[in-house]
């Protein structure tokens, strides 16, 4: 009994150094097993990555790049779309800025108000002209009140067009413009000389309710010879300013022949649209 206590203790030693040794060539051999297919994985990407046409290889899905190449494709898409998104952004930016600085520096979150008017000549009766388009003391030539706002070209939005007026809504810097076009008939019964340095004047005036009289904002002249040998003269008047207004304040159009006017509504109109 002596003696085989010293040989169970020799092979409890030798069983326990055994198992260390294959635990050890285990471990060995699963760290060297997870190095070769990390190698392998590298590899195939980067041939994947070398390949002449990705495109023919995302094409099948069996394909060991077919994983590769897709990650790719959408990293490229997503990259180039970004990088386009704020190109174009830049560049509309860029293109506001240099036609209206004022705009640029304005803030970008607020949004703009859609203030517009555009109208036009309407026809109307002589006699409804002639009692529309009268003088005033107040005014330079004849005011004129025909206006179309809502048919064909014209529009009115947030603008009201009340008595050939445009009544303003809210305050800004706005573009005021208006064009009339002249129709002068000559009258063959007149055997007076030739019409010479007959004037034409266009005027834009500003109401407010904080004085009586309107406030004349621009003017527009042209003296022109009519000749009698002809059966009519065709001349027009076009001008446009920026002009700081306030709510309620009223534009209208006056010239120094209202029955002269040609009301056709692509050759006399009147509009505003705020700037900011």
């Amino acid at each position: 009994m002596t003696g085989s206590a010293p040989r169970l203790g020799v092979l409890l030693l030798v069983a326990v150094l055994l198992q260390t040794v294959v635990v050890t060539i285990t471990v060995l051999h699963f760290s060297t097993s997870l190095s070769a297919m990390r190698e392998t994985f590298a590899r195939s990407s980067v041939s994947c990555l070398k390949g002449s046409d990705l495109h023919s290889m995302s094409a099948v899905r069996g394909d060991p790049c077919w994983k590769v190449s897709q990650q790719l494709h959408l990293l490229i898409e997503k990259s180039l779309s970004q990088r386009y998104q704020k190109q174009i952004s830049s560049a509309v930016r860029d293109e506001v800025s240099r036609v209206l600085p004022s705009l640029a520096a304005e803030d970008r979150t607020s949004p703009r108000p859609q203030v517009a008017a555009h109208v036009t000549g309407s026809f109307v009766p002589e006699l409804e002209r002639g009692a529309a388009g009268t003088a005033s003391r107040r005014v330079q030539g004849q005011k004129i009140t025909w206006w179309e706002g809502q048919k064909g070209l014209a529009f009115l939005q947030d603008v009201q067009l009340v008595d050939g007026e445009l009544v303003v809504p809210r305050p800004g810097l706005y573009y005021i413009y208006a064009q009339t076009y002249f129709r002068h008939t000559h009258d063959a019964e007149d055997d007076s000389a030739e019409d010479t340095g007959r004037p034409l004047l266009q005027y834009i005036y500003k109401k407010v309710s904080t004085y009586p009289v309107p406030i004349l904002l621009m003017k527009t002249s042209r003296t022109s010879c009519w000749s009698r040998e002809s059966q009519f003269s065709l001349h027009s008047a076009h001008q446009g300013g920026l002009f700081p207004l306030s709510p309620g304040d009223r534009l209208f159009v006056s010239v120094t022949n209202a029955s002269a006017v040609d009301m056709d509504e692509k050759s006399s109109f009147f509009g505003a649209f705020l700037i900011s």
